[in-house]
Parts: structure tokens; C-alpha cells; sequence
């Protein structure tokens, strides 16, 4: 069985890149696409009573402080609503929380343990992100509308055999819609993938931005840089395999290579750590292709402490549920703590060559040294045509990635440049999204 996703082409089963946050409402026999959630009917049937024990409830949370609160939040809204209405409390599973299941975020991975621990006494697993809001009482009178007479394998049939088994079945009251909505009333969730923003946005000379380029692209990738994000940071420098004075780029002495670049990641690692200012305590690395918002950057990091190992951008996986690993894909852009970085070279994990993905390597560095990811949906691989509607309507993006069959400056100006912020509103989000 092959996946196919905006990184890769078509990959095998070790391979698995997964869009976040899209993710895909699920019974044991109907299979439904939305932003906000997944359920899996684990019995033969549900009574016309649904009880709220009989859910078990997934918040796919990160172990990150920020994000692990954020999920610790949402936990305990569940159990009030639960406990003003008189109810049993369900249960509430924080996926960081869980052993043996790095992977756990794709879902697949769970089913088996979830199956044996919950098919007996439970209706349901409902999946939700951190960001989704629930309405109970609404979930409750939605999920007494179907009627789960399905066998387990109908699951199986739908991801194995493309789509033949259970056909998708829209549910209304799931939402993508923000709690201020004038449909929430009807809603059993909603969901917004806003910027968070926790504080007064981090200082300009916090932030060390690293761009990767090579001398063939010099002419036509990096006057695009300098014509787009490069004005919002303070500290840029440009690695290549050529010093040019008039750029100015950096020649780490690491030979060029038409794919993967971990020799030139991991020298700008060890440059930052060893050259730059100890009190800088962020490095982004981002490709001479890169589209980027500095001035969003520097107020999604106001969340985060850079005295953690942090390291963040937009998810992939390879190999997961067999022993593989969750990585940050470089395309979207890297950010790293200075902590991060320091722990990472005294591992002395490196590079198998110069040509390795250096994205790749640095998830399994980073997952050999117990220090998990961190996702962030707003960070993105790929072109904003690349991505459906809906799913950026719901986001204030912080990067795109490629240049290809795109006008890079008009995707800059269109959906990241600092003075869209404040007329970012829904309506004219709507209107960009038509120029797709």
C-alpha cells in the first residue's frame, strides 16, 4: 500500500506524511473527513440513550508546556460540562501521556490497544485537537442518531482498499467554524487554528534566521528573500557552497548536494552554537525558497520557553507505529532553541552523510534523545494551492514552501506579509482563498 503526500510523491508504508489537523471522523463502519475530530464506534449497536460514559475522549495533545496546559484546559472543560449535567464523568486520554506511542498523533497506531481496551465497555473514541471546542449536550443528542450495526474490519477495508469499504458521511453538527460563529448554536464542536499569542512578541534580535542556498540559485531565489521577508528579521545570514559578497553568502565548506543538505544543516547547527551570541536563544532554518512571516513567528514564540528543548514547525512521520519517528519537515521552516541545539550536538548524533535528509536525521536525533517535536499546523511544506480551502481558512499561516509555478512575491504579500495582520478577518480571507 502506497501513501501519497505534498512532501513525497508516493511512498511506501514506512513512509507516512500526514497533513495535521485534517484529520477524519471515524466509526467502525462509516468513514467522515473533518477538521475537528475522530470517533470510532467500537460496539454493535448504541442505544437512543447515549451516555456520556460510554465515550472515551482523546485530546491529541504535545508534551510541550504550552501546548500540554492548552490540553490540560480542554480536559477540564470536558469534565465540567460533564459534571454540571449530573453525569457520570467520561474518560479523557491525553495522547503525550500514553507509553509506547510516538506515533500515536496519526491514530492508526492506537487502534489495536484502544480496540482491546475500550470495545467492550465503551460507544465511542472521539479524537479531538487541542484547539477543538465541545459542546456536550449537543454531542450527545448527535451521536443518539446513529445506529452502529457494523463490523470492526469495515475500518480495515476502507484505508486498504482505497476507499471501497464504508462510504464517508457528513455530520453537520461536527464544525470548523469559531465559537463566535453564528453557527455554533448548532454545533457540537468548533474549531479555530488561530495564532496564539501569549505575551509581547519575542525581540527581533531573539531570533537568528539561517537560509540554506547553494550558488545556482543565488540570481533568481534570493533576491526573492530580500524582496519578501527579509526586512521583518534583524539577523539573517545566507549558507551556500560559494562565498558572494554581494548577497552576502557564507561558505560553510560543505560541498553542495542536490538533496537532503544534513552536512550544511548540522555545520549551521554547530555556527549558531558556537558563533553566534548566547543570549540569541532561536534559530530558524528555512530554504532559499521559503516564504516566511517573521513578524507572526515572533509572536507564536512568545508561547514557548527557549529554555526547553524545543523544536518546531509542521509534522512528518516515517515508520511510525514500527518503531520510527515524528520529524519536522524543513520545506515549512525549523525552529530550534538554543537548549535544543545544545543537547542535540553534545549527543554527537550526526549525519550519515552530506546528502541525508537533514529533516529526517534530525527527528531520529531528536527522538533517540527523549526530546519529542512539536508540531505546529501553521507552518506548511508546500504552495497554499496545495492545500484545500477549508483548511487554510481556518489558519493565520506563518510559511509556505516552493517557488514552483507560483508568483512567490504575490504569495508572500497575499498571505504573509505583516500588513495583512489586522484586516485578516474571515471575510476577506474568503476573498483570497477564490484566487487559489
Amino acid at each position: 500500500q502506497q501513501f501519497c503526500g505534498y512532501r513525497h510523491t508516493c511512498l511506501g508504508p514506512d513512509v507516512i506524511p500526514v497533513l495535521p489537523t485534517l484529520v477524519v471522523f471515524i466509526n467502525f463502519g462509516a468513514v467522515v473527513r473533518n477538521l475537528s475530530l475522530i470517533l470510532f464506534s467500537l460496539n454493535i449497536f448504541i442505544s437512543l440513550f447515549t451516555e456520556l460514559q460510554e465515550i472515551v475522549f482523546v485530546i491529541q495533545s504535545q508534551s510541550n508546556s504550552f501546548h500540554s496546559k492548552r490540553a490540560e484546559d480542554l480536559e477540564r472543560n470536558i469534565l465540567k460540562q460533564a459534571e454540571e449535567l449530573g453525569k457520570e464523568l467520561p474518560r479523557v486520554l491525553l495522547i503525550h501521556q500514553m507509553d509506547r506511542h510516538d506515533g500515536a498523533w496519526t491514530i492508526l497506531p492506537l487502534m489495536q490497544d484502544f480496540s482491546a481496551s475500550y470495545g467492550r465497555n465503551s460507544s465511542w473514541i472521539f479524537f479531538c485537537e487541542e484547539d477543538t471546542r465541545i459542546q456536550i449536550v449537543k454531542l450527545l443528542e448527535t451521536l443518539r442518531r446513529f445506529d452502529n450495526y457494523l463490523p470492526l474490519h469495515d475500518i480495515a477495508l476502507y484505508i486498504w482498499q482505497k476507499g471501497n469499504g464504508p462510504h464517508l458521511t457528513p455530520v453537520p453538527e461536527f464544525c470548523t467554524d469559531d465559537l463566535n460563529s453564528y453557527k455554533a448554536v448548532h454545533c457540537a464542536t468548533m474549531f479555530s487554528n488561530f495564532l496564539p499569542v501569549c505575551g509581547d512578541p519575542v525581540k527581533k534580535e531573539d531570533i537568528f534566521v539561517a537560509v540554506k542556498t547553494c550558488r545556482k540559485f543565488h540570481r533568481d531565489r534570493i533576491p526573492i528573500v530580500k524582496q519578501t521577508w527579509e526586512g521583518e528579521a534583524t539577523l539573517v545570514e545566507y549558507y551556500s557552497d560559494y562565498a558572494e559578497t554581494s548577497i552576502p553568502t557564507i561558505d560553510l565548506g560543505v560541498p553542495n548536494t542536490e538533496r537532503g543538505h544534513c552536512g550544511k544543516t548540522f555545520a549551521i547547527l554547530e555556527r549558531f552554537l558556537n558563533h553566534s551570541s548566547s543570549k540569541t536563544p532561536w534559530l530558524v532554518i528555512v530554504d532559499d525558497d521559503t516564504l516566511i512571516s517573521i513578524f507572526r513567528l515572533r509572536k507564536l514564540l512568545s508561547c514557548y520557553d527557549p529554555n526547553e528543548p524545543v523544536f518546531l514547525g509542521e509534522r512528518y512521520g516515517y515508520g511510525l507505529g514500527t518503531g520510527g519517528y515524528s520529524y519536522i519537515t524543513g520545506g515549512g521552516g525549523m525552529v530550534f532553541s538554543r537548549e535544543a541545539i545544545q543537547k542535540l550536538l553534545a549527543s554527537k548524533c550526526h549525519c550519515y552523510s552530506n546528502d541525508a535528509p537533514d529533516d529526517m536525521v534530525l527527528g531520529m536525533c531528536f527522538s533517540g534523545l527523549g526530546i519529542p517535536i512539536t508540531h505546529c499546523p501553521l507552518f506548511h511544506q508546500a504552495r497554499p494551492m496545495d492545500y484545500p480551502k477549508d483548511y487554510l481558512a481556518h489558519q493565520i499561516p506563518i510559511s509556505f514552501h516552493k517557488h514552483w509555478n507560483v508568483d512567490p512575491v504575490k504569495v508572500y504579500f497575499t498571505w504573509l506579509a505583516p500588513k495583512m495582520e489586522d484586516s485578516f478577518t474571515e471575510k476577506k480571507q474568503r476573498r483570497i482563498r477564490e484566487d487559489l
